[in-house]
Order: structure tokens, then sequence, then C-alpha cells
């Protein structure tokens, strides 16, 4: 019973739950065995909260039971990317320099899925301060992909996506600054949202990039990340960026595109995004997509966005920037890790020193030297201004293509996931995962990624979905539509096809 529990979408399950076929104490039992079973292996949480969890899931089963109404999500179990403040339990950002820090407060999000009464599993890894494509800059030790374990998960979010396709978790919590969420969503055979910028508060989210962070869903269906995107999203007085506006109609949208309808849907290839630098089968996986959307009515045409060739550039000249702002708050002596110098006098200066230097990673302080540089007097103009021009275009080139199509598409990732150490030390590869995110952070508009199917390899390709500003439900009638389709040639959920993972003997 209980893998049967895990397997399910959080959809099936809130069914299960308002059915009372199920309790929710049931359902997160079952996927804390889950992860005590094989999260040894997979290293996907930095923190599990089984206290916590169960006590929700006893209230939440308290409430039903008295004939309370609930959130539709009540009594789901959901995973936290530890890049999200949640009060009482630790959150580190993947960095020794958070160690043991315990957050007094939580996120927005946080408040909000507690108030829905979705049972908190815990905190998922996360490359350090959400800087990297692999989960390999966390400074507690890697996740693996639950295809391979000889693999990256992606980055930074690789817990939250290893979480879900392990079936640790029905739902997770990522965050996107690059492509944080849909990559590892391309790799994982996940789903994965980036809202659009300001549609998800970003109150308690530890910053790396201010203009470019976002939150939002990982889950292992379109219909079950619409329906935590609905929850989680919305306005917040907390955040000056929130979007005072009512969540798009995502849910509403999802169940209208699982009917396989695009009749009369523009989608548009963006030429830049795909060709040279691209495995061959994630090629052959996108131009078979592109005939399933045909075939449910859509017409499909190719847009070019030109300035989508410097965006890698302009990004990570704008991002190191903003993250060497916002990460000089972590400096010894607020809160986090205290390291004195071991000689000479005990000035701020020297406390500041050793401690950032024993607190951050390579990764980190490669982005905060780059960032500092970019600011810095003399070369401000040269660099981070003339990148911030790039994004004016960047933003220019997607108003343009829009007037031509309602969605752009374009593979998730260039690649299928690779091997662990076979980029580490070429940051530039690793830079170049991130090709066909980064625009829509620039840009501020939505994204989405789906798998749809798998490359020669045997692992699994992703499928990114792009929309206007504030047009979020476009992505899940279109997502929907695609993955209903797919799924229909697969014979089920492409997770389906992953190996099994080997489970350790659960004490009784």
């Amino acid at each position: 019973m209980t893998n049967d529990i895990t397997r399910l979408s959080a959809s099936d399950l809130a069914s299960a739950l308002r059915s009372k076929t199920i309790t929710s104490v049931e359902a997160t039992q079952a996927h804390l065995d889950r992860i005590a079973a094989v999260d040894g292996d997979l290293h996907a949480f930095l923190h599990v909260s089984s206290d916590e969890a169960l006590a929700t899931a006893a209230e939440v089963d308290a409430k039903r039971a008295g004939g309370e109404e609930l959130h539709p999500l009540a009594g789901v179990p959901i995973a936290v990317k530890d890049v999200v403040v949640t009060k009482g339990l630790p959150t580190t950002a993947g960095s020794k320099i958070l160690e043991r820090w315990i957050p007094p407060y939580d996120a927005t999000l946080v408040e909000r899925i507690k108030a829905a009464g979705l049972p908190i599993l815990g905190k998922t890894n996360m490359d350090e301060f959400a800087m990297g494509s692999s989960t390999e800059h966390s400074a507690f030790g890697n996740t693996k992909n639950p295809w391979d374990l000889d693999r990256i998960p992606g980055g930074s979010g690789g817990g939250s996506a290893a979480a879900v396709a392990g079936f640790e978790a029905p739902l997770a919590i990522g965050t996107d600054t690059g492509g944080s969420i849909r990559q590892p969503g391309a790799v994982t055979g996940t789903v994965g949202v980036k809202p659009t910028y300001g549609g998800v508060s970003r109150y308690g989210l530890i910053a790396m990039a201010s203009s470019l962070d976002q939150a939002g869903p990982v889950t292992r269906t379109v219909l079950d990340a619409a329906l935590l995107h609905e929850l989680i999203g919305g306005h917040d007085p907390h955040d000056s960026t929130s979007i005072n506006e009512p969540v798009p109609g995502v849910v509403a949208a999802a169940r209208q595109g699982a009917k396989g309808d695009l009749k009369g849907l523009r989608v548009g290839v963006v030429k830049e995004l795909s060709g040279e630098g691209y495995q061959a089968g994630v090629s052959a996986r996108f131009d078979e997509s592109l005939e399933q959307l045909r075939a449910l009515g859509a017409e499909v045409v190719e847009v070019s966005c030109p300035s989508f060739a410097y965006a890698l550039d302009a990004y990570y000249l704008i991002m190191p920037a903003e993250a060497s702002s916002n990460l000089a708050k972590f400096d010894g002596m607020r809160f986090g890790l205290r390291v004195e110098p071991a000689d000479g006098p005990v000035t701020a200066e020297r406390v500041m020193g050793a401690t950032r230097g024993a607190g951050f990673g390579d990764e980190v302080k490669r982005r905060v030297i780059l960032g500092t540089y970019a600011l810095s007097a003399g070369y401000y103009d040269a660099y981070y201004g003339s990148a911030q021009k790039v994004r004016t275009l960047i933003q220019r080139d997607f108003a343009a293509a829009f007037e031509r199509a309602d969605v752009l598409v374009s593979p998730t990732a260039p690649t299928t996931a690779f091997k662990f150490g076979e980029k580490l030390d070429d940051p530039l590869a690793m830079y170049l995962n991130d090709v066909a995110t980064i625009p829509a952070n620039l840009a501020g508009v939505p994204g989405m990624s789906l798998p749809n199917g798998l490359s020669d390899d045997g692992l699994p390709v992703g499928f990114q979905i792009l929309a206007p500003a504030k047009a979020d439900d476009r992505l899940y009638r279109v997502g929907a539509a695609l993955e209903a389709a797919l799924e229909s040639s697969w014979g089920g959920p492409i997770l389906n096809k992953a190996p099994e993972l080997k489970t350790t003997e659960l004490a009784r």
C-alpha cells in the first residue's frame, strides 16, 4: 500500500484524501518511509521534519473528520527547497555559512502552504545559494538523479526534482533564477514551472539575484503544478515586486488542455534555441513533440529572437552583480557562521574575511568576485550597464515574438543529465546548460518544462513552453495537452520508465 500511495499524483492523492480512502497521516508516513528507504542513496533532503509533518497531517485528518471545508490539497505532503525560510526548521541555502541556522519566520509561500494544511516533509538539497546547474556545489554533498545515480539531477534545485522523481514527495517547491526549476525538471522527468516574475512572492526567499529569482512548483504532472501554483501565487504586500492581480486561471487551463484541443493556438519555435550544441536525442524528441502539437490542432511557426544569442553573457554579468550585493549580509556579525582569524588582531574586517573564506564555496566566491568587479567604478557601464541594455533587447525580442505566436517553445536543456564531475572543472561548460532557460528570467516571462520522452541514452528530455508575462495559464493549457498526448503514446507517465531505486530495509 505504501508504494501505491507514493506513486499517486498529488491530484489523485488529494482525491483519495477527500474520499477518506486514506488519511493524511497514512500518506505522510508512506512518504517518510520512502525517504528513509531511498534517500541514503539520493540525498535529496538536507533535513526531514517527520514529527512536524505528521502533526500537520493529524490535524488535517481531525478537521476533515469534523466536516470542515479544507483546501483541495489539504493533507498532501510537500518538500521545500532549502533556500526558502521556514520557521523552526533549518534553512541553509546549501551553504556552510548558514549551517544550523533556524529562521524566526516563514516565507509567504510557506505560510500559504501551512494555512492550506500541506505537511512539510523537509528541506531539499541545492547548489549553494542557488549557484549551479548540477547540485554539485552544495556544501552538504551531491544529490543524485533517480534515473542514474552516477548522474546529476540538475541545479540549483536538484534536491526538489530528485525528491519528486524518486517518489519521496508528490509536490515540491523550487526557485528559478536562470532555469533552476526547469533544467532539473528536464533531466529528471518532472514538471517544473517558473511563474511570471512577481507572480509568487519572493518574501522569505534567500536572495541570489533579486530581479531574476522566482519560486515555483516542482511536480509529476501539469495539473499538479497548476494546483500548487494557484496555492502559492498571488499578491503579497511584503514583496514590493509582487503583482497586485489575481493568479491566472492555471487550474482551469490545465483541465481544458487535457482535453487535447489546441485549435487556433499559434506555437512559435525559437530559432536561436535549437540546432548546434543540442544532443541528437534532445532535438529528435523536440521535433516529435512539435508534430504532436500539430496533431492537436496548433499552428507551428518559426520565430527569431536575435538578442537571445547574448542572453547567457548578459545573465552572467547581471546575476553575479546582484548576488555580490545580496550576499554581503553574510559577514559573521549578525547571524550564521562566525570565524575569527587564526592569528593577529580580531577586527571586523578580518572576521568578515575569515568567515566568508570558510563559509562560501568556490562557485559562490567566483560569482561574488565577478559581480563585485562588474559593479566597480570604471567598469560598471562597460559590463553591468551594457548587460542591462542587452536585457532590454531580449525583452523586445520576446514582445515581437509574442505578436506572432501565443506561446514559444524550445528544448529545455541542450543535453540529458551528465555524469558527476564531467563539467565541474569547466564553469563555462556548466553555464551552457542554462542557455535555453535564461532568456525567460531576463524578461520576467513564465516558463514550463515537461518531460517529452527519452533520449537515445535512455534518460529523460524536457520540452520548454514560454508565455507572455501574466499569461501563465497558456503554459498549462499547452503543457496539459502535450502531456496527455505523449502519455497516451507512452502508455503512462514517463517516470514509469525509470529504474526502480534500491531500498534499505525499514525498521518495523
